[in-house]
């Protein structure tokens, strides 16, 4: 009896090993799959802020062009200005002011309050003063802001697949050593692997629970 009861008891002892590792197997392949999962939504994501990157960098260089034809237009007529004013044709240098561009006029308004002939100290041009902006000046710099915020966005995002893509790793760990256990002929040792195997569990679990998701 006493071997019966052994037997028995080595029995349970199997079972309860075996139930523990298909548990741990269980739980390590729905979370292995959770893991690909939120590692192909963040690479959507991130390829996602890549093509919106891009597309802000498209919008800012046709923004840019349109400022840069502005004020090379504002450098044409206020380079004949200049010669106007200092060949002393009155005529001439009045009917150039009149084809400045309006927001050029801006410019100029508050250049020649300066008084720039007399103050050494006032910038040489109206294309020196922040009251200049061509169109398309701020449109450029916004976008360009956009793109790099986007462009940033896209490399976080792909830092966030990347990590999900180590933690399949670490749970593909944690079936090995699971599967290796079942195959030990030692019950402690298949104990010390299994509990190995579950404590990478649990460090993948906290990766898992502390990293952002996309549902």
């Amino acid at each position: 009896m006493p071997d019966d009861d052994d037997r028995v008891h080595q029995a349970g002892r199997t079972e309860l090993r075996e139930l523990v590792a298909v548990v741990v197997l269980s739980v390590t392949a729905v979370l292995t799959a959770w893991s690909g999962f939120e590692a192909s939504k963040w690479g959507g994501e991130m390829s996602i802020a890549f093509s919106r990157a891009s597309t802000a960098r498209i919008e800012a260089s046709r923004d840019a062009a349109e400022a840069d034809a502005a004020r090379g237009f504002d450098l044409d007529v206020f380079s004949v200005y200049v010669q106007a004013v200092a060949a002393g044709d009155e005529a001439l240098r009045q009917f150039v002011q009149t084809r400045f561009t309006d927001h050029f006029a801006v410019a100029f308004d508050a250049w020649t309050a300066m008084s720039p002939l007399a103050n050494p100290d006032a910038p040489k041009s109206p294309f020196a003063l922040p009251e200049y902006q061509p169109p398309g000046a701020a449109e450029a710099a916004a976008a360009d802001a956009r793109a790099d915020a986007l462009f940033a966005e896209a490399l976080e995002n792909n830092q966030r697949g990347d990590n999900y893509t180590l933690l399949t790793v670490l749970f593909a760990l944690v079936l090995f050593f699971t599967a290796v256990s079942q195959r030990l002929r030692s019950a402690s040792l298949t104990w010390v692997v299994i509990g190995g195997a579950m404590a990478l569990l649990l460090v993948g679990v906290g990766f898992l629970i502390a990293f952002p998701k996309i549902v």
